[in-house]
């Protein structure tokens, strides 16, 4: 079922479930959303397997897609089996238009409905900010699967 709702400007939006075809569109607005934050190439490079959604990687996580207009501009995708959100990508166009928000209330109300009751995020250092507005609370620092020796904020969501 899609979720649609109204941004800023009366800019319709829809959310709903990825579909294996969309795997390189995802993709490719991960590597486009890692790169607004200004990390070299190289270290985008070095991401790129992270930031790569497979079919594989459908098959096991729970994963939604942000459309306006017809066309991605987002996405976000649970680990059920880590209970964490493993992604939330904005095509970097849309960035502080209220997107954000509008998709936080959607994975909040999906992991209402999935009986999370918390879920954990390995942040980007520049995404932090934007979590802990949304109510979440830094609980530690957890090790980059990239860079083992670089340290991102571990947060937690209680869902209520």
């Amino acid at each position: 079922m899609n979720y649609t709702g109204i941004r800023k400007g009366g800019i319709s939006l829809i959310i709903r479930k990825a579909h294996t075809n969309d795997c390189n569109t995802l993709s490719n607005i991960a590597y486009k959303s890692k790169g607004y934050w200004g990390y070299s190439e190289e270290f985008l490079q070095s991401c790129k397997n992270e930031l790569t959604i497979t079919k594989s990687y459908m098959d096991r996580n729970h994963v939604w897609v942000i459309e306006e207009n017809n066309e991605m501009i987002g996405f976000y995708s649970f680990s059920l089996e880590t209970e964490k959100l493993d992604a939330l990508f904005i095509d970097p166009e849309y960035i502080g238009n209220g997107i954000g928000k509008f998709v936080w209330k959607h994975l909040l109300h999906h992991a209402k409905q999935l009986q999370m009751e918390k879920f954990t995020i390995d942040s980007d250092p520049n995404a932090e900010g934007f979590y802990l507005k949304m109510g979440a609370k830094r609980i530690g620092d957890i090790a980059s699967t990239v860079f083992p020796k670089r340290k991102l904020p571990l947060l937690i969501v209680n869902v209520k």
